[in-house]
């Protein structure tokens, strides 16, 4: 998806599906953002300042968004595994 800001909030044009979409509002184009670095739908509302009495218009807009196929929801990735790291001896302490 590619978002392209405009006045009213931006146009989202999907790629694949080449589809269209409106943004309506600056504020919505920033939940969107935000879902690139948040863990959730919720996360993102959150960072883009979105007041809880309008957290349901918000959600509705990204469901919306998703069952149209502009975002989608991401697979957690695993953590990295930590190399193990040996000791080595020095001797007794002092």
């Amino acid at each position: 998806m590619s978002l392209r800001p405009e006045p009213f909030g931006a146009l989202a044009y999907h790629f694949g599906t080449r589809r269209l979409s409106f943004l309506k509002t600056r504020r919505l184009v920033d939940v969107v953002e935000a879902l690139a670095t948040r863990p959730d739908a919720l996360g993102a509302c959150r960072a883009a300042g979105v007041p809880d009495a309008e957290l349901p218009v918000y959600l509705r807009a990204l469901a919306s968004l998703a069952a149209s196929g502009m975002i989608y929801r991401r697979e957690p990735v695993p953590p990295a595994p930590v190399p193990a790291v040996e000791l080595a001896s020095t001797g007794p302490s002092r």
